[in-house]
């Protein structure tokens, strides 16, 4: 067995970051922080923003490109007949799931209002009844985000336990021993590309943030009664 490099840094940080903030929103939203739980979101936004980036910048595994397939390579994979490392052609299904998802569930909630008090940040931007609609979508879709990840952890205790390979060690390190010939090292994802995934993503919050949006008109002040 031979060590690779696997999983780049930024990978790992938006793996375990994405669940920090994910878990800050859920906390804050139960516990009536609602302007936390905006903040959170943004984060959530930031993240997945710079993955999708990452996803065409990054290094050899993180890049949508090695491990996106067609429906062919998830039965090849069913039958046993796939080999490699990184994301499998059926895991890669999951994993843009959980993108989508999760986007989903960010973007919604940009523009949902709490029926009370709180309004998201790109609230101004649509009707009422659309931003009621939106955040009732927002709220349903909790439950399929708590499904679907679920779901993903049952999968890594199932490769850990049953398949005897632990998915969650090279997420933390980055390396991962495989049997020499089967993958190289990661390559590419240098500092320019990081750079340029991080300066995307922060375009992408500065709009979620509402900064861009002009503020609605001051209402006109009543006519006043001269007396005439």
């Amino acid at each position: 067995m031979t060590d690779i490099r696997l999983w780049d840094l930024p990978t790992r940080l938006f793996h375990w970051l994405l669940l920090l903030a994910v878990t800050g929103a859920v906390v804050t939203i139960k516990t009536g922080m609602p302007e936390w739980h905006s903040r959170f979101g943004l984060f959530v936004v930031g993240l997945l923003s710079f993955r999708i980036a990452w996803g065409f910048l990054g290094s050899t595994y993180a890049r949508f490109s090695s491990f996106v397939r067609g429906p062919s390579a998830v039965l090849r994979y069913l039958r046993g007949q796939w080999q490699g490392v990184g994301h499998n052609p059926l895991g890669a299904l999951s994993v843009l799931a959980l993108l989508g998802l999760f986007g989903f569930q960010a973007v919604t909630g940009l523009f949902a209002n709490d029926e009370i008090s709180f309004q998201g940040p790109l609230y101004p931007l649509v009707s009422s009844s659309w931003s009621d609609t939106l955040g009732s979508w927002h709220r349903q879709t909790e439950w399929y985000l708590y499904g679907l990840v679920a779901l993903h952890v049952l999968a890594v205790l199932w490769y850990s336990k049953v398949k005897k390979d632990n998915l969650v060690r090279p997420m933390i390190t980055g390396r991962k021993r495989v049997t020499p010939g089967v993958a190289n090292d990661a390559k590419g994802g240098g500092a320019v590309a990081f750079l340029v995934s991080l300066l995307l993503a922060g375009v992408v919050v500065l709009g979620a943030s509402g900064s861009l949006v002009s503020p609605p008109p001051a209402p006109e002040p009543p006519p006043q009664n001269l007396g005439w």
